[in-house]
């Protein structure tokens, strides 16, 4: 079966309006043109094309995105024992080939790619942090297919057999684990106060966000952009200025799942979030403009979410702040103000 298919870097790319010198890269809607979405052509089926960075961390009914997506194992590669120092009294301990070795933690066995939560009290000039931000090359990263192809696919779990037959799956790899996972996190229930989309096009992800804001309204997504070319994935990095807020009336998050194509679990919240651009500085010098939410209530989340263990709170005790990674972005309605 041949699909053709547009990069999601190539989709950002044609979305992009401006990078400014306070941040995080900025996209609007009405930079979508449906002319650009066979800008590259490519046979799907047999290819070796899914990102594995979501496998780890799920139970049968478990709501939690943010476990499935941050606390996760990524490029099945071995992973090495080290500890990781953070500033104050927490330290962290875990598993990643991609930082130097400091002084013992307290928690025990943390995936490095759940490193990306933090507190509203973090928010500060000078802190310091353990961060995890994933970095994907886009040339062999999954791809947005067009509406009328993504359609023509059953997306569900009960047509998996024949989803791994089409794309050359084994029911025992890991791909197939992944994939699985992906379509039972899709099919959850949504929590108290959340409606949630998993987009399988530009299309359909602008038409549940168009749902979101009003049929009428104009957006924009913002996303994390790496300034420095490195390949650290995880590290100790430092607020350099003080963090931005994005004002904005209301927000809509999207994260990757791993698929043989792109899938953007996409989301939105009755509860109070606030949106954060932060200047991060890391060790090696690399320079990080950062997109980052602060979710203020977490009362109906689940006991298992990552964050709690990370940061050591329990469920509605306290705001829960994660970072962005580059794939990932925020859409926001237009016109939006940075607030220091």
């Amino acid at each position: 079966m041949g699909i053709r298919f547009a990069s999601w870097a190539i989709l950002l790319y044609l979305l992009v309006t401006c990078t400014h010198g306070d941040g995080a890269m900025e996209m609007t809607k009405e930079h979508h043109n449906p002319e650009n979405k066979h800008t590259e052509m490519q046979d799907v089926k047999g290819t070796n094309v899914l990102r594995l960075h979501s496998m780890d961390g799920k139970n049968e009914g478990d709501t939690d995105v943010h476990k499935g997506i941050y606390n996760s194992q990524h490029d099945m590669d071995g992973h090495q024992k080290i500890h990781v120092e953070q500033d104050d009294d927490a330290h962290q301990e875990t598993h990643t080939n991609h930082v130097h070795n400091h002084p013992s933690s307290h928690m025990d066995h943390i995936d490095p790619s759940a490193l990306v939560f933090f507190t509203m009290n973090d928010l500060k000039v000078g802190k310091k942090m353990a961060i995890y931000f994933r970095k994907t090359d886009p040339t062999n990263s999954p791809h947005l297919l067009p509406r009328e192809e993504a359609d023509s696919i059953p997306f569900s779990s009960k047509a998996l057999p024949h989803l791994l037959q089409l794309f050359s799956f084994s029911q025992s790899s890991p791909q197939a684990k992944a994939m699985e996972d992906t379509l039972r996190q899709c099919e959850l229930k949504p929590i108290k106060g959340e409606t949630k989309f998993c987009a399988t096009s530009l299309e359909s992800m602008l038409d549940f966000t168009r749902g979101i804001f009003g049929l009428d309204s104009q957006f924009k997504a913002i996303t994390t952009t790496h300034l420095t070319k490195s390949t650290t994935l995880f590290q100790n990095y430092t607020v350099l200025d003080v963090p931005k807020r994005v004002l904005a009336s209301n927000m809509v998050a999207c994260h990757t799942l791993p698929y043989p194509y792109a899938v953007f679990y996409c989301h939105c919240q009755e509860s109070e979030n606030k949106v954060f651009k932060v200047s991060l500085g890391g060790e090696n010098g690399d320079r990080v403009e950062a997109v980052a939410v602060c979710h203020m209530d977490t009362s109906h989340w689940s006991r298992n979410h990552a964050s709690f263990r990370v940061l050591g709170v329990e469920p509605g005790t306290s705001p829960v702040c994660h970072f962005f990674h580059a794939d990932n972005f925020i859409w926001v309605p237009t016109p939006t103000l940075d607030w220091y």
